[in-house]
């Protein structure tokens, strides 16, 4: 008896150890994937304040909520299971999953810069009068978890492209931890950040003359921030589709693209000297930008010249 307990001791033991290992590949390997999606993350926070800019303060925190229960079903619920599936069955096909987002972000990304150019406007948005606002509020967060999917989708993938030859349980267990602590920190992020301004207001009416130009420039800066996410949010579409279209290709066989792209990328980074490392990643983000852009203008002309797709929205927004 006694022989046996230590030996049920033992195995007890190896168990634990081998369960704290396994926990540690699984942090260890979500960190490594997680630094890979930093771009798509980026996007991310930067696009999703515009989602409740103009509405009513009050409804500001309830949509980001719900859009943070759509974003988590998004990646436990639907993705999750999808990537486990295609890593065990059809592996091939996460390139090309990569590639229809990189094809979805360069779009939408384009469509933003020709309607700022004087391009007509696809569907409502806060500037328009809003007849229904009940009904305005539902399908902006629809709109919020669609792109959200997108998004979601890009951070798994890469994710999954990171822990490809680790088991399945390690493959679950880190894209899980990864959509979960991307999700945690990007809305958290974006609530801060949409709330800024009122907590500037609440510092404005202190009795404190520090607080209160602390909050007059809180409220001041708001506006400033939300056009600068704009625009990052913007760039950052162009710049990670574009980059997942030029890896993509390069994957599937078709590398002068890319090898063009990091040919000029390594002759600035030689030229730049101490500089280079900076002015060499800038220069591949620029140019896959570019790419993410003309790609963009390309799709967007077909779908909406060509297949007339999204015509009616900017119609009935016009009127």
């Amino acid at each position: 008896m006694p022989g046996g307990l230590v030996a049920l001791l033992d195995d007890v033991s190896i168990i634990a150890r081998t369960a704290a290992a396994s926990v540690d590949d699984i942090a260890a390997a979500a960190g490594r994937a997680g630094s890979k999606t930093a771009g798509v993350v980026i996007d991310d926070a930067a696009v999703t304040p515009s989602y409740v800019t103009g509405l009513s303060p009050a409804r500001e925190l309830p949509i980001i909520w719900k859009i943070t229960l759509g974003s988590l079903k998004n990646k436990l619920l639907i993705l999750l299971p999808g990537a486990l599936l295609l890593s065990e069955f059809l592996p091939q096909a996460i390139v090309f999953v990569l590639m229809l987002g990189g094809g979805y972000l360069s779009y939408e990304g384009a469509e933003k810069v020709m309607e700022k150019l004087g391009g007509a406007k696809h569907g409502k948005t806060v500037d328009d009068v809003i007849d229904d606002p009940a009904a305005f509020e539902k399908k902006r967060i629809s709109g919020a978890i669609r792109t959200d999917l997108i998004l979601s989708a890009e951070i798994m993938a890469i994710t999954l492209n990171e822990v490809a030859a680790e088991d399945l349980w390690t493959r679950a267990g880190v894209l899980a931890l990864v959509g979960i602590a991307v999700t945690i920190a990007v809305y958290g992020t974006v609530g801060l950040i949409v709330k800024m301004d009122d907590v500037g207001l609440h510092l404005a009416e202190k009795e404190s003359t520090f607080a209160q130009k602390l909050g007059r420039g809180m409220v001041a800066f708001m506006p400033k921030l939300l056009t600068a996410l704009s625009f990052i949010g913007t760039i950052a579409m162009l710049w990670v589709g574009g980059g997942i279209i030029l890896h993509g290709l390069a994957e599937i066989g078709i590398a002068g693209p890319e090898h063009w792209v990091e040919g000029i990328q390594y002759g600035v980074s030689e030229i730049a000297g101490q500089a280079g490392g900076i002015l060499g990643w800038m220069t591949f983000a620029g140019l896959s930008a570019v790419t993410g852009l003309i790609l963009g203008f390309i799709i967007a002309i077909v779908l909406h010249n060509v297949l007339k797709i999204g015509n009616d929205d900017a119609a009935s927004a016009a009127h």
